[in-house]
């Protein structure tokens, strides 16, 4: 039996890391080893209650205040024992986290081969998403086995001259994991505080790059917005950044149809963006995740690692300034035609069946035969 050691930290990657995981619990030739660095806790604390995933490894990592040099040297540090005792056949990461890199590079440190999955995503920009761009760039030179969900993330990589036999094109766990979390009877009592004859902006904003006057002019624009209209409400998982939390709060105390929520569990996150009617947001995983469920999203970012996305219609790149997120809104929610061609546009992210492919080229490559 091989071990196979998945290495996390947020909430995020627990989701799309939770499928693979499963998927290795019931193979007979494979042991997963669960190791998290509770770069989020109580985020990610909830996700791995809802895929009934126990790590046998938690790091403890988040404090109050925590920076990207505390979350790396002490993921850095605490990993390699862990490492260097279980000796893993090979170590799988996700993603471009700082978890990701810090865990891409203590597997190095301990000769263990890394298995990158999502691996390919690039916006070419430093700085935009920041950290992340860097973190899968370089996780991406380090790998030795590359799980790219779609073509272009694989010809991201040949084209920097990665080993095209060691890169496989799997689809995105995101879609696997709503199999598992999407229930055509869900209720919850944030459901109860909607009314059912409105439309549902489900808004979700919290990347680094936008914290402060980006995050302030964009949800500004969305407040008036659900100022100028009677039919339309907001539900706002806010993350618990205390930045986020001050101007989410600030912005949406007098709006009696934005309801802000603390930041839901997946089952909850998954079931409400089912039911909403558009989604706004700066997440990467939600522009993966609402197109299967032919919801369209307005991101809140001026670049996207998620072109294809763009290019088949179903995300459509809004920034965060305020003119052109309300034109793109308005229009969504009073032309059903550019409505219904989002909605409709067929999701190129995959077909819920990437961990299943994952594990079986991970068996091929323990086996020394090509996938």
């Amino acid at each position: 039996m091989q071990r196979i050691m998945t290495i996390f930290g947020t909430r995020p990657e627990a989701i799309k890391m939770a499928p693979i995981i499963k998927a290795l619990e019931a193979d007979l030739a494979l042991k997963p080893i669960v190791v998290v660095t509770g770069q989020h806790k109580e985020m990610l604390a909830t996700a791995l209650a809802a895929f009934h995933i126990r790590p046998d490894y938690n790091l403890h990592l988040m404090k109050k205040n925590q920076t990207l040099t505390n979350i790396t040297v002490g993921a850095l540090t605490k990993l390699a024992p862990i490492i260097k005792e279980s000796r893993p056949a090979v170590t799988l990461v996700h993603g471009d986290t700082t978890t990701t890199l810090a865990a891409t590079i203590a597997a190095f440190y301990q000769k263990i081969p890394v298995g990158h999955v999502e691996a390919g995503l690039r916006t070419y920009s430093r700085y935009d998403p920041y950290p992340e761009e860097i973190n899968r760039q370089v996780t991406d030179v380090i790998s030795s086995l590359y799980f790219a969900p779609t073509e272009r993330a694989r010809q991201n990589l040949l084209q920097e001259h990665h080993h095209a036999e060691h890169i496989y094109v799997t689809g995105n766990t995101a879609i696997d994991a709503l199999r598992h979390t999407v229930y055509p009877d869900y209720h919850s009592s944030v459901l109860d505080q909607i009314d059912p004859a409105k439309k549902l902006l489900l808004v979700t904003m919290h990347r680094r790059e936008n914290q402060g006057v980006p995050m302030r002019k964009a949800l500004q624009a969305i407040k008036e917005i659900l100022l100028s209209r009677d039919d339309v409400e907001m539900i706002f998982p806010v993350h618990l950044s205390q930045q986020v939390q001050h101007i989410a709060r600030e912005i949406f105390a007098d709006v009696p149809q934005a309801h802000l929520t603390a930041p839901l569990d997946v089952i909850d996150f998954h079931n409400l963006t089912a039911k909403s009617y558009l989604i706004l947001t700066d997440s990467g995983g939600i522009q993966e995740e609402a197109p299967s469920l032919h919801k369209p999203v307005l991101v809140l970012r001026d670049t996207t690692e998620r072109p294809e996305g763009v290019a088949a219609g179903t995300l459509k790149l809004v920034g965060t300034d305020p003119a052109t997120i309300k034109k793109a809104l308005t229009t969504l929610l009073d032309d059903q035609q550019q409505y219904a061609t989002m909605a409709r546009a067929q999701n190129p992210y995959g077909d819920g069946h990437a961990a299943e492919r994952i594990v079986t080229i991970l068996k091929n490559y323990l086996n020394g035969r090509k996938a």
